[in-house]
């Protein structure tokens, strides 16, 4: 691997011209016309511009974990908004569809899902038998009738509730867990099995929690951020604004990943006259680790700091175990292997270790470049160590963040929707299934259900009766589309809570097909409460709505419970919102404070502004534990094999809304890859390609950018046939979205 290419690129000073700092608002480069966006979503939503005012005035982002309440957040003073929240705005003040479009879906097919998007919300309860032209409107009774009957003449281990993250208040992921528990059925899961599952494990066996240590307000006064696989100017744009006003307290920004991200490179804040005016330079240092390549990056850093003594010792000494046996690890690494498994050289590394020495504070973010791989848990595990090794946990100015890109994702595992985990996030001990029986007054199952990867792979094996997707769309988020077509034709039962059409609707099902309308979060009955990736618990009142015959989501469930056992069904409770939240309270006690939320703005952050305060963690001895993880399997040399990864481009997880990447100016088709490997091939910018791997192919356009050698990148979800199916992160679950793949010139 050449390292030569890049090193003279890890500090800004070597590679920032100073001449583009002076053009005023950025003309002449690529950036976001944040200004011209704002006109065309205002365009967008011309026919219901009031109801828009009043979920932008009064509700609760339901974009980003970052948590805006009306205009204003918990972080800093004044009123902002971001781009990711007003493009998802339409989904909110949309018509209905024009339902008899789905009585022949052949035309309907060959739509993509964002021209899906447009035909408006799902309004009526619809249904498909297997094999006809397409779905007729049914009732609401016809509709609980059909599923309730699937229900009640099959096995539980053969029925399974898949949760999305979608707009998706901890009403619903509550109910959802307390339903399956009640029908017996122990498959009940969520869409944070799909990103951040390896950091739930991880941070679990070394610090006892699994959520961020600190808070937003850390960024502020500390020495260092540093972000590993993340990419907040795209997945979380208003941190943007945090940043500029971090940097002016003296913060500095490094930035470990594969490609130098334009968005973190350079910014334009909108909101803040002196960056949209001349941009803001966001990182300060870039080190370009080999995709997957983090374990060997850190050992190496930990290898330098270990050796000059550049640890806290009385933190390690006071509050963690096993720190011996990492640096027995540390010591039988070489630097040749360090230096071949990053992608980096040992005086890269040096530099970042000395980067970490001269920070008292640091702030370690991470996202899914780190997670969303067969050794996430191992590379998460690793910033752990280097956080532990600095005591950058429990205290101000530090903190380790798992980054969360989607609402309330958060809050889906601590409300139990989380097929090995209880309301809580409690393991399915005898003792702990014994207690929440105690409160529910129901018996619920004991064992582990199937993960996400695992309904669907159920599916093709024929294992499952009913499918029941609360949003998602597997058909795009998981790897291997064909195959995923293949399971879920199998399936006798599928039934699809919605509030827009998704494509994975038209895959048949082996004798029938429900759609169930959903109401927004913010037509939510009730009002309805997310975790931000702070823990911020916050309240977002009902803003009242009515499309068609659309149905509250947690409503819709305890309707199918009453259908299928209507003489238990008053066990549930739950009747309201504000019931929900008062057992919310009762049954998951960090979350006490809950039930009194009622107006937008209010909100508290569980454990306070830093979870292991002082050092004490949540452990046996209460302290963390260090843990050594194998480096992963060495790449392929051939020099003609790439590792191929995904990235999101104008997006919001499957939800594309453009051809073209504002940030970089790459196409959905692009596949970013560095000067060094075009030239080895004689390949230019904009030449087309096409990428190989043992499971698939498709034709891209080169696209010449700034990413370490030997990788490349390519847009999610457009290349997942190329990625295996079955390759999951032993800890998490979550899916390897990588793939070993060839170019060659297409004809």
């Amino acid at each position: 691997m050449e390292t030569s290419h890049f090193q003279s690129l890890v500090r800004r000073d070597d590679w920032q011209s100073e001449a583009k700092k002076l053009v005023p608002f950025g003309l002449g480069n690529r950036k976001p016309r944040h200004f011209l966006d704002m006109f065309k979503v205002l365009w967008d939503n011309k026919d219901n511009l009031g109801y828009a005012y009043k979920t932008i005035m009064r509700g609760v982002c339901d974009g980003c974990a970052l948590g805006v309440a009306g205009l204003h957040d918990w972080t800093i003073e004044g009123p902002h908004l971001c781009m990711t929240r007003l493009n998802l705005l339409r989904l909110n003040t949309m018509p209905a569809l024009d339902h008899d479009q789905l009585s022949n879906i052949s035309k309907l097919k060959s739509l993509s899902n964002q021209e899906l998007r447009k035909l408006g919300r799902l309004a009526y309860p619809m249904w498909r038998p297997s094999g006809a032209p397409g779905f007729q409107r049914i009732s609401w009774e016809e509709a609980y009738s059909k599923i309730a009957a699937r229900i009640r003449k099959s096995n539980p281990d053969r029925l399974a509730f898949f949760v999305t993250s979608r707009g998706v208040t901890n009403e619903i992921y509550y109910v959802a867990q307390k339903v399956s528990r009640f029908l017996g059925v122990s498959s009940i899961d969520n869409a944070a099995r799909l990103c951040h599952s390896p950091s739930t494990g991880a941070m679990k066996r070394s610090i006892g929690i699994a959520a961020t240590t600190c808070s937003y307000k850390d960024w502020y006064g500390t020495d260092l951020i540093v972000f590993f696989g993340a990419n907040p100017a795209n997945d979380q744009p208003v941190t943007t604004k945090y940043l500029h006003e971090a940097k002016e307290l003296g913060a500095k920004i490094a930035f470990v990943n594969p490609y130098k991200e334009p968005g973190m490179d350079r910014y334009w804040v909108p909101s803040t006259p002196s960056s949209a005016l001349l941009g803001t330079d966001i990182m300060d240092y870039w080190f370009p680790v080999t995709q997957g390549g983090d374990i060997g990056f850190l050992y190496g850093t930990l290898k330098i700091l270990i050796e000059n003594g550049w640890v806290d010792e009385s933190f390690i000494k006071n509050h963690t175990v096993e720190f011996d046996q990492l640096t027995d690890k540390v010591s039988s690494l070489d630097w040749e292997t360090l230096e071949r498994q990053s992608g980096l050289s040992k005086p890269m590394m040096q530099e970042f270790a000395e980067l970490i020495h001269g920070a008292k504070n640091a702030v370690l973010v991470w996202s899914m470049g780190i997670t969303q791989h067969v050794f996430g848990a191992d590379a998460v595990s690793m910033i752990l160590n280097l956080g532990l090794s600095q005591g950058y946990v429990g205290r101000d100015k530090c903190g380790l963040m798992p980054i969360r890109g989607h609402s309330s994702v958060q809050g889906g595992a601590e409300m139990g929707a989380y097929t090995t985990a209880l309301p809580g996030g409690l393991p399915l001990t005898d003792e702990n299934c014994k207690n929440l029986e105690e409160q529910y007054g129901f018996p619920i199952p004991r064992s582990y259900g199937l993960t996400t990867t695992e309904m669907v792979e159920a599916c093709s094996r024929g294992e499952l009766d009913l499918l029941y997707c609360l949003g998602g769309n597997f058909l795009r988020t998981l790897p291997d589309p064909d195959a995923v077509v293949a399971a879920m034709e199998k399936t006798p039962m599928r039934v699809h809570q919605d509030i827009i059409l998704t494509d994975q609707m038209w895959i048949d099902s082996a004798e029938e097909t429900l759609l169930l309308p959903a109401k927004t979060r913010y037509e939510q009955e009730g009002g309805g409460f997310e975790t931000t990736t702070e823990r911020r618990v916050i309240f977002s009142p009902e803003i009242p709505r009515q499309v068609g015959e659309a149905e509250t989501e947690w409503k819709i469930l305890l309707n199918i419970a009453k259908a299928v056992d209507p003489k238990r069904a008053h066990l549930l409770g739950c009747e309201t919102g504000q019931a929900i939240r008062e057992e919310v309270a009762r049954v998951v006690p960090f979350y006490d404070g809950v039930q009194h939320l009622k107006k937008t703005g209010d909100a508290f952050q569980y454990g306070g502004p830093h979870l292991c305060a002082n050092g004490v963690f949540p452990m046996p001895n209460e302290k963390a534990v260090f843990w050594p993880v194998e480096l992963p399997k060495e790449r392929s040399k051939d020099p003609n094999q790439f590792l191929m990864s995904t990235r999101r481009g104008k997006q919001f997880n499957t939800l594309i809304y453009a051809e073209i990447d504002p940030l970089n100016g790459a196409a959905r088709d692009s596949v970013l890859m560095s000067e060094v490997d075009a030239s080895r091939l004689q390949l230019k910018h904009g030449d087309k390609v096409v990428l190989e791997s043992l499971h698939g192919k498709m034709q891209a356009t080169v696209f010449v950018a700034p990413i370490a050698p030997g990788n490349l990148q390519t847009h999610w979800p457009e290349s997942n046939h190329l990625i295996p199916t079955g390759v999951v992160d032993p800890s998490g679950k979550v899916p390897d979205y990588n793939a070993f793949v060839s170019v060659t010139k297409a004809p």
